[in-house]
Order: C-alpha cells, then structure tokens, then sequence
C-alpha cells in the first residue's frame, strides 16, 4: 500500500488533521504504520516535512509548499478520474461543514436528489454553530451565514437570510403585542447564536432606523433549542427566517413587528482548496446554490416567507 499516491494522500490528511491517528484511521491504517510512510515519503522528498511533538503535528515551511503541490495533484488526479468516467459519478469522500440548522432545514429534505445521482460518494456532515477551522478539519465544501472571518478565504455568495422577529401566540397572549421596538424593554428576549455578540438589535422603517439595547432572559448557543424555546412561549426571538419557516406556516409562530426591517446576512459557500477542490466538492456547492436558488422561487421574502 505504500505507493507515492498512497502516501501524498496520507500526508495530506496527516497535515491537515494535525494528526497521525486520526489520518490513519480515516485511511484504515495503524498509527504506526501511517508514521512509516509518512517517515519514508520526507526520506524520498529529502527533506522534513512535518514537525512533530507530544503534542501536535505541524508543518515545516517546506512541508507547507509540498502541501499545497500535493493538494493540487490529487485534484487534478480526482479531476481526471472523474473526466475518464465520462459519466458524471462521483466517488471517495465528501467533508461538508455547515450550521446544525442550515443542515437540519435546508440540506437535508433536499439532500436525497444528490445522493441519488452519486451513489457511490460517501458523504460526511460536520455541523455546528461555532466556525469550523476549514483547512485544519479537512473540510471540502462549507456555508457560512454572515461575515467572514478570513479574509483570505474566496467565498461565493448563494442566498440572503433575512432576519425576524417571532413569538408564540401563547406569549403574545399572555404578555401583549410590541407595536414599536421601544417596547421590547419590556418583554423576554431569547438570544440565539447569531445574535450573541450584539449588544442591540436594529431596526429600520421608512427610512427610520432606531436600536433597542438587548438583555437576553434566555441565551441560548444552538439555533433549534432557541425556536424550541420561542415555540414553548418564552420569549421574543430574532433569527433567520428560515430557520422557523416550518413554525411560521404551521401558526406556532407568528411574526413580531412585521413592519420593521431588522437586517439581513449573506449565505456563502466556500471552496477551502480554491483551483485544488475536488470535482465532488464543486458539484456539492452548485448543488446547494441551486437548492437555495429554488428556496427564493418557493418563498419570495416580499411574501414574508424566504430566509
């Protein structure tokens, strides 16, 4: 197995996991075994091209340029392979990095289409609400909801999350309607992930824009807890619309201050190897763009209902 293809893959994974047992394991190799031909590929480059200590596996400044190179073939390799084909099929491994919510509500009842025509891609999910470190996880395709925080990184802008307000109408009921931002002082806030940071929310109406400080009762760090929180009657909540579109149309929320425009976000797609990604990796991303693409046909915002 130890073949130069094999071991350019390998230190690949190595490099970017920041580690020898989980580039193993993903490779079906001992630790060990993956340190040999690691050891053996810097012995047939000449030179070191990991740093390696108790506690973590780094690249040398020669191992990062043998990196990038290296990324670069397998693409092409995988650029070829799939060209050969002729049949448009994908194949190996796909790492997606998007929010649990974004995945939950948007990737997933859509997700069989893509699934169908590439049987045999074997495709992993890392969902989270905290910003993943796309090259140190591997990842191949991510979207992003918001501002970047790598400005290095080319990102692709596929859709616009629109953000609400909402509320049960249990707790509308029980503590009265907000007719104007003002009076949010006097009601429960739930904040969610994307409003964590901010100390106000903005809003803006004809022209006129004002803030209302913000003082959560509820902080809440993942997306769906947060409408689970909302739907149960605690509280007022700002988040895309999207993510409690399902809520809006069954009537276990209803909008709050409708009239009032509170902002909106940017949803990216992001290709962490740039020219290097691979051929599933770009399918992946115009896949997504399209599903929200439809999402915008399906739900027009001026109707309330696109995220």
């Amino acid at each position: 197995m130890n073949d130069r293809f094999t071991s350019m893959q390998l230190f690949v994974r190595v490099a970017r996991s920041g580690s020898f047992s989980v580039a193993a394991r993903e490779m079906g190799l001992t630790q060990p075994t993956a340190s040999r031909i690691v050891a053996a590929l810097e012995k047939q480059v000449g030179v070191a091209l990991l740093l390696r200590s108790t506690r973590a596996v780094t690249l040398t400044e020669a191992g990062a340029d043998y990196l990038a190179r290296c990324e670069a073939i397998l693409a092409a390799l995988d650029e070829a392979d799939h060209a050969a084909r002729g049949t448009g099929e994908l194949r190996g491994t796909l790492r997606v990095a998007a929010s649990p919510v974004f995945a939950s509500r948007t990737i997933m009842p859509r997700l069989g289409k893509f699934a169908d025509q590439h049987p045999k891609l074997r495709i992993e999910f890392a969902l989270d609400d905290a910003r993943h470190d796309l090259i140190g996880d591997s990842v191949d395709v991510a979207i992003r909801i918001g501002t970047l925080d790598d400005s290095a990184v080319v990102a692709r802008k596929i859709g616009t999350v629109h953000r609400v307000l909402v509320a049960a109408p249990s707790y509308l009921a029980r503590v009265g309607t907000p007719s104007v931002p003002s009076d949010l002082a006097e009601h429960s806030l739930i904040v969610g992930p994307a409003s964590r940071t901010s100390e106000a929310w903005s809003f803006r109406k004809a022209g006129k824009q004002t803030s209302v400080r913000v003082h959560g009762r509820f902080v809440i760090n993942a997306t769906e807890a947060a409408a689970s929180a909302t739907v149960a009657g605690l509280g007022i909540y700002s988040t895309g619309q999207g993510s409690v579109r399902a809520e809006l149309e069954a009537g276990t929320l209803v909008r709050v201050l409708p009239d009032w425009e509170i902002g909106s976000s940017v949803i990216n797609v992001i290709l962490p190897g740039g020219r290097a990604s691979k051929a599933s990796a770009r399918a992946f991303a115009d896949f997504i763009a399209a599903q929200v693409r439809e999402l915008d046909r399906e739900y027009p915002w001026q109707e309330g209902a696109q995220d």
